[in-house]
């Protein structure tokens, strides 16, 4: 399983969102700090759901870093479009 995979299947799991867009944008970052060769460095992610109605932007942030758990750590940069 990839990393794009991996992202969307948590974050399905997590929010059971309406819209999910995962967008690899590692390709305009080569040869970047963070760029470690994998191809999967950059995640631009669009993500609606229901759960995140009430929350603050940065609760938000919050609960989606939350449930990537340790891709946090494997990604160098994360994009959210969070609504």
């Amino acid at each position: 399983m990839g990393v794009k995979d991996d992202i969307e299947d948590r974050l399905t799991a997590a929010f059971h969102p309406s819209v999910l867009d995962v967008v690899n944008e590692s390709h305009k970052h080569a040869g970047h700090a963070g760029d470690d060769g994998s191809g999967a460095s950059h995640f631009h992610i669009t993500i609606r759901a229901e759960a995140f109605r009430d929350l603050s932007r940065v609760a938000r942030h919050r609960a989606v870093h939350a449930a990537l758990g340790d891709l946090n750590q494997r990604v160098h940069a994360i994009a959210l479009d969070i609504g």
